[in-house]
Protein backbone atom coordinates (compact mmCIF):
# COMPACT_ATOMS: atom_id res chain seq x y z
CA UNK A 1 0.00 0.00 0.00
CA UNK A 2 1.45 3.00 -1.29
CA UNK A 3 2.13 6.02 1.77
CA UNK A 4 -0.81 8.58 2.13
CA UNK A 5 0.10 11.85 0.25
CA UNK A 6 -0.34 15.33 1.94
CA UNK A 7 -0.52 18.65 0.36
CA UNK A 8 1.36 21.70 2.38
CA UNK A 9 0.65 24.72 1.60
CA UNK A 10 3.53 27.31 1.77
CA UNK A 11 3.69 30.60 2.83
CA UNK A 12 1.07 33.19 2.64
CA UNK A 13 -0.81 30.44 -0.23
CA UNK A 14 -4.38 28.75 0.41
CA UNK A 15 -6.03 26.08 -0.73
CA UNK A 16 -9.46 26.67 -1.70
CA UNK A 17 -11.72 24.27 -3.18
CA UNK A 18 -14.41 26.21 -5.28
CA UNK A 19 -17.64 26.21 -6.40
CA UNK A 20 -18.50 24.39 -9.75
CA UNK A 21 -19.01 27.30 -12.46
CA UNK A 22 -22.32 26.82 -14.53
CA UNK A 23 -21.98 26.14 -18.08
CA UNK A 24 -25.64 27.48 -18.88
CA UNK A 25 -27.04 30.55 -18.06
CA UNK A 26 -30.60 31.13 -16.61
CA UNK A 27 -31.91 31.59 -19.92
CA UNK A 28 -30.62 28.36 -21.51
CA UNK A 29 -27.16 29.84 -23.45
CA UNK A 30 -24.28 27.56 -22.94
CA UNK A 31 -20.73 29.29 -21.73
CA UNK A 32 -17.91 28.58 -23.02
CA UNK A 33 -14.77 27.52 -21.33
CA UNK A 34 -12.72 30.37 -22.11
CA UNK A 35 -15.79 32.83 -20.23
CA UNK A 36 -15.19 30.52 -16.96
CA UNK A 37 -11.74 31.20 -16.89
CA UNK A 38 -12.09 35.20 -17.46
CA UNK A 39 -14.50 35.42 -14.09
CA UNK A 40 -13.02 37.91 -12.16
CA UNK A 41 -14.25 37.22 -8.77
CA UNK A 42 -14.86 33.53 -7.50
CA UNK A 43 -15.77 32.12 -4.41
CA UNK A 44 -15.09 28.85 -2.57
CA UNK A 45 -14.36 27.13 1.18
CA UNK A 46 -11.02 27.01 2.65
CA UNK A 47 -9.41 23.29 2.96
CA UNK A 48 -5.50 24.18 3.90
CA UNK A 49 -3.50 27.27 5.12
CA UNK A 50 0.05 28.11 4.71
CA UNK A 51 2.21 28.75 8.09
CA UNK A 52 2.18 33.09 6.83
CA UNK A 53 4.57 35.50 6.84
CA UNK A 54 8.40 34.50 7.54
CA UNK A 55 9.48 36.99 10.09
CA UNK A 56 13.44 37.79 9.87
CA UNK A 57 15.49 36.50 12.56
CA UNK A 58 17.35 39.17 14.30
CA UNK A 59 20.10 36.60 15.51
CA UNK A 60 20.34 35.32 11.97
CA UNK A 61 23.78 37.30 11.87
CA UNK A 62 25.19 34.52 13.84
CA UNK A 63 24.43 31.49 11.31
CA UNK A 64 26.52 30.71 8.45
CA UNK A 65 24.44 31.20 5.32
CA UNK A 66 24.60 27.67 4.05
CA UNK A 67 24.27 26.32 7.25
CA UNK A 68 20.85 24.44 7.87
CA UNK A 69 18.95 25.00 10.69
CA UNK A 70 15.78 23.22 12.49
CA UNK A 71 13.02 24.22 10.57
CA UNK A 72 10.93 25.12 14.19
CA UNK A 73 13.44 28.46 14.24
CA UNK A 74 11.69 30.15 11.75
CA UNK A 75 8.69 32.46 13.28
CA UNK A 76 5.74 33.56 10.95
CA UNK A 77 3.11 36.10 10.93
CA UNK A 78 -0.01 33.80 10.80
CA UNK A 79 -2.40 34.89 8.03
CA UNK A 80 -6.08 35.99 8.93
CA UNK A 81 -8.17 33.03 6.59
CA UNK A 82 -8.78 29.87 8.68
CA UNK A 83 -9.65 26.69 7.62
CA UNK A 84 -13.51 26.05 7.07
CA UNK A 85 -14.14 29.56 5.69
CA UNK A 86 -16.07 30.77 2.76
CA UNK A 87 -13.53 32.88 0.88
CA UNK A 88 -14.46 35.50 -2.28
CA UNK A 89 -11.26 35.65 -3.88
CA UNK A 90 -10.02 37.67 -7.62
CA UNK A 91 -10.29 34.69 -10.31
CA UNK A 92 -6.75 36.06 -12.13
CA UNK A 93 -4.57 35.41 -9.34
CA UNK A 94 -5.92 31.83 -8.71
CA UNK A 95 -3.52 28.86 -10.04
CA UNK A 96 -5.57 25.51 -10.54
CA UNK A 97 -4.29 22.28 -9.44
CA UNK A 98 -5.68 18.85 -9.11
CA UNK A 99 -4.80 16.60 -6.19
CA UNK A 100 -5.64 12.81 -6.12
CA UNK A 101 -8.89 13.44 -8.56
CA UNK A 102 -10.00 17.13 -6.84
CA UNK A 103 -9.79 20.50 -8.48
CA UNK A 104 -8.66 23.36 -6.18
CA UNK A 105 -7.15 26.67 -6.42
CA UNK A 106 -3.94 28.38 -4.98
CA UNK A 107 -4.51 31.82 -4.09
CA UNK A 108 -2.26 33.96 -1.75
CA UNK A 109 -3.83 36.18 0.89
CA UNK A 110 -3.57 39.28 -1.04
CA UNK A 111 -6.05 37.80 -3.68
CA UNK A 112 -8.90 37.09 -0.99
CA UNK A 113 -11.34 39.97 -0.99
CA UNK A 114 -13.45 38.77 1.91
CA UNK A 115 -14.26 35.66 3.72
CA UNK A 116 -17.23 34.38 5.82
CA UNK A 117 -17.06 33.04 8.85
CA UNK A 118 -19.58 30.85 10.77
CA UNK A 119 -18.71 31.98 14.18
CA UNK A 120 -18.58 35.89 14.20
CA UNK A 121 -18.89 36.51 17.90
CA UNK A 122 -14.87 35.01 17.81
CA UNK A 123 -13.85 38.06 16.48
CA UNK A 124 -15.68 40.40 19.21
CA UNK A 125 -18.24 41.64 16.16
CA UNK A 126 -21.81 41.50 17.61
CA UNK A 127 -24.60 41.34 14.80
CA UNK A 128 -27.31 43.01 16.30
CA UNK A 129 -25.61 46.01 17.35
CA UNK A 130 -24.44 46.65 13.18
CA UNK A 131 -28.32 45.85 12.14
Amino acid sequence: MPPKKELIVVGDRILISTEEHQDQTESGLFLPPGVKEKEKVRAGYVVKVGPGYPVPDPSASDYEPWASRPESEIKYIPLQVRVGDYAIFLGNHAVEIEFEGKKYVVVPQSAILVVVRDNLTELGLDIEDEA
